[in-house]
């Protein structure tokens, strides 16, 4: 199906979309200059929309803002944004509303093959990896999803010979009725329950990358990871894992000799050594190997050494602000689980000053807390889960008086570190906790971390 035959099944109906974000700004824009019968649901009210509000009225939408904008809610046809749940319209549903999204809408119509990552840690490095040795290949690539560009309103450019590389979240995957040809599940530990009901319906949710893959796909597991390994068996298509071992059984990458290597029905090669790759961390090698396995066929070795030596990774993630006097600076705001703060640290050679803390999103602190005593030398908490971060590192069994202060805000923080770092120190915003309790969202907690450090005098 095309993007123009699509678009025309939707004339004629009643089409809702909910959320005024940054994926269905341009699916609104879309469906209008086809002349479909939309209207907007947003829970935020007029005056937060601002021109947007009149813009979309300007442009024939009807808008249902505030605290009720689901109420009563009749459409023949409904675009949700990815943070909602389904629940929230299962009554709509009831009624006979096709519950959609522009994701989903995009899987649709695309006309060039599609490599798509999930997980709960690695999925943007890992995607924007892929993307990055695809166009060093010579391939067009349109990069969108969960990474923050919408794809759908390019459907009509893109051509059959193109690649699309997309990043996924549990929440675009919920109701997903396709899967790429291409998927890679990076990891999965427990994240977003808050949202998800339980861990069960969040990995049943990730999975759903793997469900409609035929023989002729492929899917790309982490072997060290025990969910992502279960879930690969049940895979229509061809499986290949990663793993930091030298494991014989696996059919993909492996480590052995500090060295990437590749493994086939045809033999194994070394393809990577790690004193290559530019990014810190073990879990940047991991991440590393999943693009390997995911554009083998597709991108040389050569290709993906030249890549690996010069890539300095994404924005807030373990990205280093500044050196000021001989203190290295890393805000690494993606990490808003323990599981993604657990990771950074672990990048690290020798203890470092940990600033963290945010809003709780429903998962245990308790892994963190000994690799914190173990990888941390100053703990500086700030934002709602102070109390449990510090819980979690005084019960741990390894807590051997670590200090910890507290910090009214991120200012206060910077200040403390500030302080207490001498030569040869590493301070890095690692929250291990959401954004929300003071942020729009990690990128807004980000750049004023960032502002802050590059604000210190020199």
């Amino acid at each position: 199906m095309t993007i123009q035959e699509y678009l025309r099944s939707l004339q004629g109906k009643k089409v809702a979309v909910i959320g005024v974000g940054v994926s269905n700004t341009p699916l609104i824009r879309l469906l209008r200059g086809a002349d479909i019968d939309v209207t907007v649901c947003d829970k935020k009210d007029r005056a937060t929309l601002g021109a947007l509000a009149e813009e979309l009225e300007a442009a024939g939408c009807r808008l249902c803002l505030g605290p009720d904008y689901l109420k009563g809610l009749e459409a023949d046809v409904i675009f949700r944004t990815p943070g909602l749940h389904p629940r929230f319209l299962a009554e709509a549903a009831e009624r006979g509303a096709a519950i959609t999204s522009e994701m989903e809408a995009f899987f649709a119509v695309c006309p060039c093959p599609i490599l798509a990552v999930t997980g709960s840690d690695g999925k943007t490095t890992t995607t924007t990896i892929i993307a990055g040795l695809l166009r060093a290949a010579g391939k067009t690539v349109h990069l969108g999803g969960n990474i923050g560009h919408p794809l759908l309103a390019e459907a009509e450019t893109i051509r059959p010979e193109d690649v699309a590389v997309v990043e996924l979240s549990s929440f675009q995957l919920m109701t997903m009725r396709q899967s790429p040809h291409i998927a890679v599940l990076t990891n999965l530990a427990p994240n977003h329950l808050d949202i998800h009901t339980d861990m069960a319906e969040y990995v049943e949710a990730k999975a759903n990358i793997l469900a409609f893959q035929g023989p002729e796909d492929r899917a790309v597991c982490n072997w060290d990871n025990a969910i992502t390994r279960e879930l690969s068996e049940r895979c229509a298509g061809m499986v290949k894992y990663f793993t930091m071992s030298d494991n014989r059984e696996v059919q993909g990458c492996f480590l052995r000799d500090e060295t990437i290597w590749y493994r086939s029905g045809e033999g194994e090669r070394p393809v990577l050594p790690l004193a290559d790759i530019l990014l810190p961390g073990r879990h940047n090698v991991e991440n590393c190997m999943a693009a390997i396995c995911a554009v083998e066929g597709l991108v040389s070795d050569e290709i993906i050494r030249e890549y690996a030596r010069t890539f300095g990774g994404v924005e807030h993630r373990i990205e280093l602000v500044r050196e000021r006097r001989g203190v290295k600076w890393y805000n690494d705001s993606i990490a808003s689980s323990p599981s993604r703060t657990i990771a950074g640290l672990l990048s690290f050679p020798k203890p470092v000053i940990l600033i963290a803390g945010g809003k709780d999103k429903g998962i245990s602190y308790a892994p963190l807390g000994p690799v914190v005593n173990d990888h941390v030398k100053l703990l500086i908490l700030c934002g709602a889960t102070a109390g449990v971060i510090r819980q979690a590192v005084t019960e741990a069994e390894n807590y051997r008086g670590l200090p910890i202060l507290e910090a009214e805000d991120y200012p206060a923080a910077v200040a403390l570190a500030e302080s207490h770092a001498g030569e040869g120190d590493v301070v890095i915003l690692s929250p291990a906790s959401t954004s929300f309790d003071r942020f729009k969202n990690f990128e807004e907690r980000g750049r004023v971390f960032k502002d802050l450090v590059k604000d210190l005098a020199e």
